[in-house]
């Protein structure tokens, strides 16, 4: 059996990674590129009794090197002898594709073309000449749809003749004429008017420019944007409620199954308040409250991904971050916090510049994560919906959230501002926002691929982090000096700061005893306010709306809560993405220290300023 090396490389959008998945099957595997923080993905698969390693290379508009991702697969194409290169092209959009596969071909002579999305362009009117078009480039070319399977043994088959030497691929006059220095289009130009003809404008695009004008227009862009927004929110907080019910039913029975086996085999209380008090009742809360809610936000948001539309958010935001002195694609890394800031700011790398990057990564967590979406609606049902559920409250609680995401996006342009003209300092780059086509989504692929990659991978990530944080907090209620434990020594300290910024000394310190993970902080409230030294579960909103009002709360007190669930410090796995991405401890302590403060100075004058009136 012989092995070869493959190399997938092509420009973003274009279903490369469609391709690859297609090739290799679950024969693949993820990590990092040797010194960077982008993501590799290398995978295999047997055809004609011979091995293919394939690496999949992050996508790039230019061999010029413009992005972290783009320096990553200029070098290994440089640096790495592939025995063949596929270059991935989307079918309707070859004029752009062309630049890049011209660029490639220029120093890699043993490559094929596959030709991407062939069906979309046909709909689209849009028909190439395969034959012809292999002629010009000098390499073989292979019609497909990776998403219906279609055309990959033929794609298969060119690259073993490539790799085997069956074919030849030899530079043709057109791409030695290309010059690498000046890296103009006069060469992609002439191959697309020659190989590509469309029919005129069809049903598909007509649909696509009508879309456009609506869901980009400066009138109805926004306000459509606002409404999904919305839609998805009310999703979200209606269907999270009762699975968030179920499991806490499920993990309370088992709760008491352990107490009764600890109990059976004598386990000192110690031990069984650390185990079952401290590390289980954490991880069932992180469960219960988090699991749910992303297992409905995330594929939502998938399946808006892979519609197409998050490129016109960005679009319709675009203009809003030049002013603030950042990056258009900043709008998306700041849509994808919304799920998880650690996946927001891993999100990030799309932006080419390292300054338009950092602001991006330092502004994300101004975004409310899933962690803290159960927060604010727990304030939000008891404090402005009348502590009542049916639609009325949850449209109301709707409204609110989409209220605070716009402040929050606001917040996050004055922040962007700043940064830009004080530590971060230049001007912001141009770049180019390239509009895909809108594609019917692939629902139930793309719901367990969001579910597996995201949902639980997120999960998993809290999971780990909240198991220690669960022995710590039991241990701070249970440890006493005197006739008083650690956690209301701490509370008391803290008490006269809270008060100053509209909270009280029980609520900062389960912001801080939250850090490992922002699920735990009501439970924390709950604890120190019953005193129990239990973290404790709830069997309504009127039961802690009565518990919180017994202890002082107020409107004044909600509305501080919120602002600061909103505007503190991000959770320890977000920073630990922060400092994987940026490399810095400095800027992982500026992510955190922003936030906090401007939370922290917001608190503060809304809390006196209600006083005032009150």
């Amino acid at each position: 059996m012989s092995r070869y090396t493959i190399a997938l490389a092509g420009n973003p959008n274009v279903g490369k990674s469609t391709v690859f998945n297609a090739l290799t099957g679950l024969k693949q595997h993820t990590g990092n590129w040797t010194g960077k923080t982008v993501e590799r993905c290398e995978g295999s698969f047997k055809y004609m009794q011979n091995e293919f390693t394939v690496t999949d290379l992050p996508g790039a508009y230019s061999l010029s090197a413009f992005s972290e991702e783009e320096t990553i697969t200029r070098d290994c194409l440089l640096n790495n002898n592939y025995d063949c290169v596929v270059l991935v092209l989307d079918s309707g959009a070859l004029r752009r594709n062309l630049r890049f596969a011209v660029q490639v071909l220029s120093m890699y002579e043993r490559a094929v073309i596959c030709l991407n999305l062939c069906d979309e362009a046909r709909r689209s009117g849009i028909s190439v000449d395969d034959k012809l078009l292999s002629a010009m480039l000098g390499a073989p070319v292979v019609k497909c749809s990776a998403v219906k399977k279609q055309g990959l043994r033929e794609l298969k088959a060119a690259c073993m003749d490539v790799c085997t030497g069956n074919i030849t691929c030899q530079k043709t006059a057109l791409i030695r004429e290309y010059d690498p220095i000046s890296d103009d289009n006069t060469v992609a130009d002439k191959i697309f008017t020659t190989c590509v003809s469309q029919s005129g404008i069809n049903k598909v695009r007509r649909r696509t420019e009508k879309l456009d004008k609506l869901l980009t227009s400066k009138a109805t862009g926004i306000p459509i944007m606002l409404l999904l927004c919305a839609a998805l929110f009310w999703l979200t907080a209606v269907g999270a409620n009762y699975p968030s019910e179920w499991l806490s039913s499920l993990f309370e029975a088992i709760k008491t199954y352990l107490s009764r086996f600890c109990g059976f085999i004598k386990l000192p209380h110690f031990i069984s308040g650390i185990l079952i008090d401290g590390v289980y009742t954490t991880l069932s809360w992180v469960v219960s409250v988090m699991l749910p809610p992303m297992a409905i936000f995330f594929p939502l948001f998938s399946l808006i991904e892979d519609a197409g539309y998050l490129p016109r958010i960005a679009f319709n935001l675009d203009r809003f971050f030049a002013k603030s002195g950042a990056h258009g694609k900043q709008s998306l890394c700041m849509m994808m916090g919304i799920g998880c800031n650690a996946c927001g700011v891993t999100g990030c790398r799309i932006i080419e510049t390292k300054r338009e990057r950092l602001i991006a990564v330092l502004t994300n967590n101004f975004m409310p994560c899933n962690g803290r979406l159960p927060i604010l609606i727990a304030i939000l049902m008891m404090y402005f919906a009348g502590v009542s559920s049916g639609i009325i409250a949850s449209v109301k609680v709707t409204l609110l959230l989409v209220f605070i995401i716009v402040m929050c996006v606001l917040l996050t342009l004055l922040a962007s501002k700043l940064l830009s003209m004080t530590i971060v300092k230049g001007a912001p780059s141009g770049f180019v926002l390239e509009l895909p086509p809108y594609r019917k989504p692939q629902i139930i692929k793309t719901v367990c691929r969001s579910f597996l990659d995201r949902t639980l991978f997120v999960l998993g990530r809290a999971a780990i982090v909240a198991t220690p944080a669960g022995a710590v907090i039991w241990l701070c209620a249970n440890v006493y000096i005197g006739n008083t434990s650690v956690l209301e020594h701490c509370t008391d300290f803290l008490d006269p700061f809270g008060k100053f910024i509209g909270l009280d000394g029980v609520i900062v310190m389960a912001f801080i005893l939250g850090f490992p993970a922002n699920e735990t902080v009501i439970p924390i409230i709950m604890m120190s306010y019953m005193a129990s030294g239990t973290m404790c579960d709830y069997s309504g909103y009127e039961q802690l709306y009565a518990l919180f009002t017994a202890n002082g709360w107020t409107v004044t007190t909600a509305v501080c809560m919120i602002i600061m669930t909103v505007l503190h410090f991000p959770c320890s796995t977000t920073c630990l993405t922060i400092k994987k991405e940026t490399g810095s401890i400095k800027h992982t302590v500026l992510a955190m220290a922003i936030p906090t403060i401007s939370g922290i100075i917001i608190c503060a004058v809304v809390s006196h300023i209600i006083a005032v009136f009150i």
